[in-house]
């Protein structure tokens, strides 16, 4: 199926329901092109062919996605019969004998699962870059990072591997690949899908589970196959008012949008991101919204002060639990640099300086959703420069203030908005002078994905980058 790519997933789904095409003609096509880039581009970092090839063949659920080859983050999210590694060398190599409740729910909107995308040493990064792994490319130029911590997911969806694919999001996870490879990315309303049974990493609220996607519809159709209360979640999200998928067609009508490049530190971003941040300002007005230039009105010191205390308690105790299913503790070398750094620090907060910073961010983030009784929407860049050069944000053998110096630069915008647990997407409105992908980020109230999708369909119609083919395509 030489024209597999020209397709997304629903449209895929639907030459499967006109019997155009068999989705073993589907997964076929979708090997055949895994098999031609991932050499260069590193994306899928374990196989599952056989495994696709013998359910493509079967009676697949007659879901929105029937047929349609797709690829699990190899972080976190179990896939029975598949390795789960967290891109580490310390959990060793072990095999899920279970789904998680978001798989089977995958497998139930009817996509066949060809394998698992690389990802950073358990998410950490913003760029997929591992020891265990190895670095994952950009399939628009292969060397520059396609972000982190589901780049993976985004390079294989970039390239036509598969047209949609897992991706999570703790602190940009889902934004920033998104925005490095020229793709759609919606980091969901806080438990919208489903994190169990075993969601110990999920604790803080800060991680959601969703897709990255070349159209906007995919992501809202997937999002209604998969994002309904699960009965034992702790918090469930507010109801949605129709299928997301009707949401895409609907005119947004007027926005009151917030706009603003401002910084944690204060310095200013990337010149080529802020042009492209003004050409979204003047195509939201040209499009009828009102636009005003506002800030988050937040602390940032006192925010990344809390925020900080409050990661590092949960990755040590997220740690320890591994510690516990292992039977041993970590050598330093079986982590990398940053990881073990983590590891160290996160043992030394205490129990009062976890819960003080959990105190911190409540009162911070109701500054930050203040903004939306006002607002309905905010735009700012999803990062501060184009996507840059791989080893430049390396965490294998920089050190680890310098990693998290260089973060703050090239990834300064995405995490508050995982704080408060809001909607907030990634837009592939521009590219650079090279041809780099550069996206903008909309986020809006809480709950309040319908709003969004409203908007990102309007923008893809006016601003379209589905014709936009990157290096590694052909």
């Amino acid at each position: 199926m030489k024209n597999y790519a020209d397709y997304d997933g629903l449209g895929l789904a639907a030459l499967v329901a006109k019997k155009e095409v068999t989705p073993l003609e589907l997964v076929d096509a979708a090997i055949e092109r895994i098999e031609k880039h991932n050499p260069a581009l590193n994306a899928v970092v374990h196989e599952a062919f056989d495994e696709a090839r013998q359910t493509a063949k079967g009676a697949l659920p007659d879901g929105p996605f029937q047929g349609v080859p797709f690829l699990i983050k190899d972080l976190g999210l179990k896939v029975a019969g598949l390795p789960r590694t967290d891109g580490s060398h310390f959990i060793g190599t072990r095999v899920d004998s279970e789904d998680s409740e978001l798989t089977r729910r995958f497998r139930a909107s009817g996509i066949v699962i060809l394998g698992k995308t690389n990802t950073p040493e358990y998410g950490i990064t913003g760029t997929t870059e591992s020891a265990r792994l190895g670095p994952c490319r950009s399939p628009w130029n292969e060397k520059h990072i396609a972000g982190g911590s589901s780049g993976g997911a985004a390079s294989a969806v970039a390239s036509g591997m598969v047209p949609l694919a897992h991706a999570s999001d703790g602190l940009g996870s889902i934004r920033i690949p998104a925005a490095c490879c020229g793709l759609f990315g919606m980091k969901i309303t806080r438990d919208r899908n489903p994190n169990g049974p075993d969601d110990f990493d999920r604790a803080i609220g800060f991680s959601v589970d969703h897709v990255v996607s070349r159209s906007v519809r995919d992501s809202a159709a997937m999002l209604d196959a998969t994002g309904y209360p699960e009965a034992a979640s702790p918090y469930a999200p507010p109801p949605k008012a129709r299928p997301y998928l009707e949401e895409v067609g609907v005119s947004p009508g007027k926005l009151k949008i917030a706009v603003s490049t401002e910084t944690p530190n204060g310095k200013p971003i990337d010149p080529e991101v802020q042009q492209a941040f003004e050409k979204t300002v003047e195509l939201l007005k040209s499009l009828g919204h009102e636009v005003v230039e506002r800030g988050l009105g937040v602390d940032y010191r006192r925010l990344y002060r809390a925020q900080g205390m409050v990661s590092a308690s949960n990755f040590a105790a997220g740690m320890r639990r591994r510690v516990e299913l292992i039977g041993r503790e970590p050598e330093e070398h079986e982590l990398e640099k940053l990881t073990w750094a983590a590891y160290r620090n996160g043992a030394r907060v205490t129990g009062e300086m976890a819960l003080y910073g959990w105190q911190e961010l409540r009162l911070l983030n109701r500054q930050v959703l203040s903004l939306f009784e006002e607002f309905d929407v905010h735009l700012s860049p999803v990062m501060g420069t184009p996507p840059p050069e791989i080893g430049y944000v390396d965490p294998v053998n920089l050190d680890p203030k310098e990693v998290n110096k260089r973060q703050g630069k090239v990834f300064p915008f995405t995490p508050p908005f995982n704080f408060t647990g809001q909607p907030s997407m990634s837009v592939p409105l521009w590219q650079s002078a090279s041809g780099l992908p550069i996206g903008m980020m909309f986020t809006g109230r809480y709950g309040d994905e319908g709003t969004l999708f409203r908007l990102a369909g309007q923008l893809e119609k006016e601003c379209p980058w589905k014709d936009r083919r990157p290096k590694h395509w052909n």
